[in-house]
């Protein structure tokens, strides 16, 4: 069976349903009238060069002799226009930033502006909404390395009127002034850009990634779109971010799907999409390679959290594959106003450092309320640890490093105490792990309420090198450790096997109730 995910006038989304991570059963092509438009082998695939208010069938035929199909039809558009008609040069060393400018903001209601094969160099671009961004096979809308160039927007800014705040930017969970984002949108709606072309940040070749704790503002990221709603990003390859590439702030209804998001695992702070105190967000079928997280799911720092309450809520994160950042889908640090309902499904995890990551710390409040959260199907290999849970973060705060962050006294549970409720891990495969299986250590005052692991294989890499499991201060290096779920009420381990163990397979400290069955190690 073959679901849509995306119709738009030239482009399409599928998903072949099942439950294999990101991979289908073999390989297959598409056909459409009769040619091979799409070969592949993973769940989700795409069309583009489609014509607007077309009908298509599209013939999935496998190796195996398997077939299926589809019937869809594409959407109407108001407009095409070229950015070249508006005098974009795009060869890569003239600057396109005010004809691209132009060009959108002429562009009609319901209109696509395309961008055809050519490296376009741009400063950032602010859109607006009702509108279709495509980038065409070979084109490339390129980030000017001008730094001294890029717009400061502010964090907040008043009206002059009533002095009412308009929250503007946005970094790291606080409203704060920040450099312009290559593609900008604030307060729009119904924005659209799809591929098969390149956003590339340029960040390696300005001074992004060198002395940027000395920049007067935080450095952009490749996409930030503000309190918006209905934003699709379908097809595209975003890379080498200054920062975050994808960040969705405050929006609702936002889905990135068959997209690719790289940057060198070396970059710093170059994590894929980071979704922040947003309503309704799908990320599917999409590849990311990175130098952080490859999706960290936040909801400010507890000032934000303090005035605005709105957690990161409905969140669905469905046949990704995550490649070599420090964790391949994190929750946190900053989520102080929550995470709720959220479902990580048919991901495979290659060489990231973590694999399900969820990271907090005292300071964070009581609003950060973390909540059902299902995380299942998942394929993990060379993931030095693939499931964290570690509620003594000390990193990007003043007070990182403090006694009130470190302590394992049990202190007096108030305002600032975050709350981690039940989380479900469920039908894993996990090969060559290194440091341990899982690490889950909760608050001494307010332990985690309750973590099932059911239908899960880990086995370590006989060349296993002993790391630290999470970032906290005075963290001992481990290796091939089991289970390891410190502060946790309630723990129920179903059918799990672990294989390579070096010591206890299960250490269970300050825990109220520890059920196991069809628990195996050796």
């Amino acid at each position: 069976m073959i679901n849509i995910l995306f119709c738009g006038s030239t482009s399409a989304c599928f998903e072949i349903a099942g439950t294999t991570a990101h991979y289908a059963a073999g390989p297959y092509e598409v056909l459409v009238d009769g040619q091979v438009l799409y070969r592949g082998d993973t769940n989700v695939f795409s069309l583009f060069g489609l014509t607007p208010e077309t009908g298509y069938v599209a013939k999935l035929r496998y190796e195996s002799g398997e077939r299926d199909e589809i019937s869809f039809t594409t959407g109407r558009e108001a407009c095409a226009m070229s950015v070249r008609d508006f005098g974009a040069v795009g060869d890569g060393v003239h600057e396109d930033t005010g004809s691209i400018q132009a060009a959108i903001n002429a562009l009609p209601e319901g209109g696509r502006l395309v961008f055809p094969e050519g490296t376009y160099l741009s400063l950032p671009l602010s859109l607006k909404s009702h509108i279709v961004l495509e980038f065409k096979s070979g084109a490339t809308l390129l980030g000017s390395t001008d730094r001294e160039r890029y717009p400061i927007i502010t964090g907040i800014a008043k009206d002059e009127v009533t002095g009412r705040e308009i929250p503007l930017a946005a970094f790291e969970g606080l409203e704060r002034p920040s450099y312009q984002s290559l593609l900008y949108a604030s307060h729009c709606e119904d924005i659209t850009i799809v591929g098969p072309g390149v956003v590339d940040g340029n960040g390696q070749n300005g001074d992004w990634w060198r002395d940027f704790d000395t920049f007067p503002a935080a450095r952009p990221r490749v996409l930030f779109v503000n309190r918006c709603e209905n934003v699709i990003l379908h097809g595209i390859t975003v890379k080498n971010g200054p920062t975050w590439h994808l960040h969705p702030f405050f929006s609702k209804n936002v889905s990135v799907l068959d997209c690719f998001i790289t940057a060198p695992k070396v970059s710093p702070n170059t994590d894929g999409c980071n979704p922040e105190s947003c309503d309704t967000v799908n990320i599917i079928g999409c590849k990311f390679s990175v130098g952080d997280d490859c999706i960290a799911i936040k909801s400010g720092k507890i000032e934000m959290a303090l005035k605005y309450k709105a957690p990161a809520d409905h969140y669905t994160i469905r046949n990704c594959l995550m490649e070599f950042g420090h964790g391949a889908v994190t929750l946190g640090s900053e989520a102080s106003a929550g995470v709720t309902n959220l479902a990580v499904t048919q991901c495979l995890f290659h060489a990231t450092d973590r694999g399900l990551r969820i990271k907090s710390r005292r300071g964070r409040g009581k609003d950060s309320v973390i909540n059902n959260v299902l995380f299942e199907n998942i394929r993990m290999d060379k993931v030095l640890t693939p499931i964290v849970i570690n509620l003594w973060y000390n990193c990007c705060d003043p007070d990182a490093h403090d006694e009130y962050v470190w302590s394992r006294e049990k202190l007096p549970i108030d305002d600032r105490t975050p709350y981690m409720g039940e989380f479900t891990f469920r039908n894993m495969e996990c090969t060559d792990a290194e440091v341990a299986a899982c690490y889950i250590d909760g608050l001494t005052e307010r332990p985690i309420e309750s973590v099932t692991l059911e239908n899960i294989n880990i086995s370590f890499a006989k060349d296993a090198k002993p790391d630290v499991p999470a970032m906290q201060e005075f963290a001992p290096k481990r290796c091939r450790t089991g289970l390891y779920l410190d502060n946790v009420r309630e723990i129920t381990v179903k059918n799990v096997k672990l294989t390579g163990v070096e010591g206890e397979k299960l250490i269970a400290p300050h825990s109220e109730r520890v059920v196991t069955v069809g628990f195996d190690a050796d």
